[in-house]
């Protein structure tokens, strides 16, 4: 945890103690401002530490105000960071250009600045509406594992819900009222369900509880239900009417069997896929159910479908770039190798800032069907 926390303090802080120089210097701003810009930056800095710490003394609503306020800001501050950035990167390049034709081209800074204010507040405010408008993502397969005259199986996908202080009863309310327009015959949830901790989850297993499939819902557990607390956590997924996969496989109806690996954060590295997805009948369609959206070069071949989420589409563009390069694989459906297929879910709720641009939140409704 301090190396953790000494990174984050480094990085955010550092972040912070940039932009609040650009900004005075930009706007010619002297007292009180410097001081009244470090006081409101320390405590957005700190204010992720101060929601643990109200949380351990039993100050729900304080935490949530303080949980709220820092982390909206943490989504503006990203995007007022990144277009300062990229517009530092076209004012290098004007200067260029007049370098080159000896010519003055490069805009003050204080209208740089505020052009960054401007696209982050934007940015912002729509960010707040596209976290609000789950979307639908369909997925139809034909496979001859499933028999003429068999019908659809329709399986419904929630990813990276993270329920606790940020995402709430509204926020579970819109994600079931999309499951339940969809009708599926099964419902598969592909880890953090819950947030880095227990509170605000009071009622929210019992939401859970209340949706009743005709092949029922299983689950993984992500990292973040490490961070919750594992016992808390199992116990929550469970009186929400889960069926947790932890290394296991069952077989769901005629055609199909689910598999479940914990995320690696859990076991404390890599399971061996290949034991448990070599046991299984190939004449079933195999489900694969694993947080991370890694495919190890051993399961390929041994599962027809592999449902993970966990990056979130970087949630805030342009941090998908960041996600990017720790996950190389494309958003949605993509082809694993020796004919296996792998689904990223953008996810279905947030982590931290309750925003997402460019990376809408999905529910994700899958479709089998025999070869036509």
């Amino acid at each position: 945890m301090l190396p953790f926390l000494f990174c984050y303090l480094a990085i955010y802080g550092g972040a912070h103690a940039y932009l609040l120089s650009r900004t005075l210097r930009g706007f010619r701003l002297g007292p009180p401002y410097p001081v009244i810009f470090l006081v409101v930056a320390l405590f957005m800095v700190l204010a992720p530490i101060l929601v643990r710490l109200l949380e351990r003394w039993g100050k729900d609503r304080c935490a949530r105000l303080v949980a709220y306020l820092g982390y909206l800001w943490m989504g503006f501050f990203f995007l007022f960071l990144s277009a300062s950035l990229s517009l530092d990167l076209l004012r290098g390049a004007l200067w260029a250009s007049g370098w080159l034709l000896q010519r003055d081209l490069v805009p003050a800074e204080g209208r740089l600045l505020s052009l960054s204010l401007s696209l982050a507040l934007a940015g912002s405010l729509y960010g707040l509406c596209e976290a609000r408008s789950i979307r639908v993502e369909q997925l139809t397969l034909h496979t001859p594992k499933l028999p003429q005259g068999a019908g659809r199986l329709r399986i419904v996908q929630i990813s990276d819900v993270h329920l606790g202080l940020m995402v709430g009863r509204a926020g579970l309310k819109r994600i079931l009222d999309r499951v339940a327009l969809l009708g599926p015959d099964l419902l598969l949830s592909t880890g953090d369900l819950v947030d880095g901790q227990m509170d605000g989850l009071a009622g929210r297993d019992r939401e859970l509880g209340r949706v009743r499939l005709p092949l029922g819902k299983f689950a993984v557990l992500g990292n973040h239900e490490l961070f919750a607390g594992l016992a808390p956590s199992i116990a929550f997924t469970e009186r929400g009417g889960f069926r947790l996969l932890r290394g296991a496989a069952v077989a769901v109806g005629d055609y199909l069997t689910l598999a479940g690996v914990d995320d690696p954060a859990l076991s404390g590295g890599e399971l061996d896929e290949q034991a448990l997805l070599g046991s299984l009948p190939r004449e079933r369609f195999t489900i694969l159910l694993k947080h991370r959206p890694k495919v190890e070069p051993q399961s390929r071949g041994l599962f027809d479908l592999q449902l993970s989420g966990h990056v979130h589409k970087g949630q805030i563009f342009p941090f998908n770039l960041v996600t990017h390069l720790a996950y190389p694989v494309k958003m949605g459906l993509s082809a694993a190798g020796s004919g296996s297929l792998l689904y990223v879910s953008r996810g279905s709720g947030t982590w931290g800032p309750p925003i997402r641009v460019l990376a809408p939140p999905e529910v994700t409704v899958i479709d089998l069907l025999p070869l036509v």
